[in-house]
């Protein structure tokens, strides 16, 4: 039997073929103002494609109004508030528009604690303090800035006391996470425990009448549903100090709910514009009222929807095919203009040169060049 070992032959034919005739070697050129523009060319074309892809990347955030249609969702507070009151001395319900027994939205934990904080303490929170002040006062100047990178966490907790004074505690901390209706509502700290009935609740408050009531408070944590960038929360970082006694704050808090689609992620969460309002409680001055903290909030009809709006993909890799193509053809121009006038005014001269000196070594060549020798007339004439 006879084998065709003719294999590796038709493979190297194969790999001989080539599409795309060649210049030879010998009539190639390089030089090295066409490796300086080669060089320039591909670190041009790299940034520009680097912007390109950083462009499309960071895309236009678009806000839309619409109405607010899930009244079955639930709301989720967060709470974490230091009163300058003892804890026994305190009591701290909420009440929505549906009569709800209180029971069903949760119960804050109740941490006794020293209204006056350490160095330390005082140091971390009025790093939210200040940082808070500045995102809401400079919001309409970064807000791009804060929805797409992002702002950290300015809920930084308060390091824990490492001295306990020598005395028994004089605030109180209330902390904790609430689920409420998507009504309106009215989350309250007053002095004295609650009692809880059928229809509601009632304050026995009566009982401390004569007691020194100072509702000084920092609100360390306030806000709706999860966190997300761009989203700054009024309250946080807020504190009121004051030396009356029986004082009222007021807080009229205005839910929107706010959902924020992102790249590879979504959060439906909340956010929320506050109005405040003090007083002393006086009877005797006709300033009635129950002396205590009062976060009256309420929902919003329409709701925030914020997306990423993004140019279309085929668009982009047209344009990044055009900067690229557009900067090789001008890098090859300007590369033809540089070598030809380099050819005409810097390197002609010596080509010329070069020659006539080749052709001048030419025609000299020593064994046909007559020289003044001295030969003999009789050897000649032999």
């Amino acid at each position: 039997m006879i084998r065709y070992r003719g294999k590796k032959k038709v493979l190297d034919k194969v790999k001989e073929l080539d599409a795309f005739p060649k210049v030879p070697e010998e009539y190639v050129d390089s030089t090295s103002v066409s490796v300086t523009f080669s060089v320039i060319t591909f670190f041009i074309v790299a940034w520009l494609i680097y912007s390109e892809v950083t462009y499309y990347l960071d895309s236009n955030l678009v806000f839309k109004f619409m109405p607010d249609i899930d009244m079955d969702e639930k709301l989720h507070i967060n709470i974490d508030i230091t009163v300058a009151m003892p804890c026994s001395n305190l009591g701290a319900d909420i009440l929505d528009s549906t009569s709800q027994s209180v029971f069903g939205f949760g119960e804050l934990q109740e941490e006794d604690t020293w209204f006056e904080l350490t160095q330390e303490q005082q140091d971390a929170f009025d790093a939210v303090k200040y940082l808070n002040s500045y995102l809401r006062e400079e919001y309409h100047s970064i807000w791009q800035l804060l929805w797409k990178k992002g702002h950290g966490s300015v809920r930084a907790t308060v390091p824990p006391r490492k001295n306990r004074p020598n005395r028994r505690p004089d605030a109180c901390r209330l902390h904790g996470v609430l689920t409420l209706n998507k009504v309106a509502g009215n989350f309250h700290i007053t002095a004295g425990k609650s009692l809880h009935l059928p229809t509601g609740h009632i304050h026995l408050n009566m009982l401390f009448d004569d007691t020194p009531q100072n509702f000084s408070h920092r609100i360390h944590r306030l806000s709706f549903g999860n966190p997300a960038n761009g989203i700054i929360y009024p309250l946080e970082g807020d504190e009121k100090i004051t030396n009356e006694q029986n004082m009222l704050y007021q807080y009229f808090v205005e839910v929107v709910p706010t959902d924020v689609e992102i790249t590879l992620d979504s959060i439906k969460t909340f956010q929320y514009s506050v109005k405040e309002l003090e007083r002393p409680v006086s009877h005797s001055k006709g300033s009635h009222g129950v002396p205590g903290i009062f976060f009256k909030y309420d929902m919003a009809a329409l709701k925030i929807k914020v997306y990423q709006e993004r140019e279309n993909p085929l668009k982009f890799i047209l344009r990044l095919y055009s900067v690229i193509g557009g900067i090789y053809v001008l890098g090859s121009f300007i590369n033809t203009v540089v070598s030809t006038i380099r050819t005409v005014y810097i390197d002609k001269p010596h080509t010329v040169l070069r020659n006539e000196n080749i052709e001048k070594k030419k025609y000299e060549n020593p064994l046909l060049l007559s020289t003044d020798l001295d030969v003999p007339v009789d050897l000649i004439k032999q």
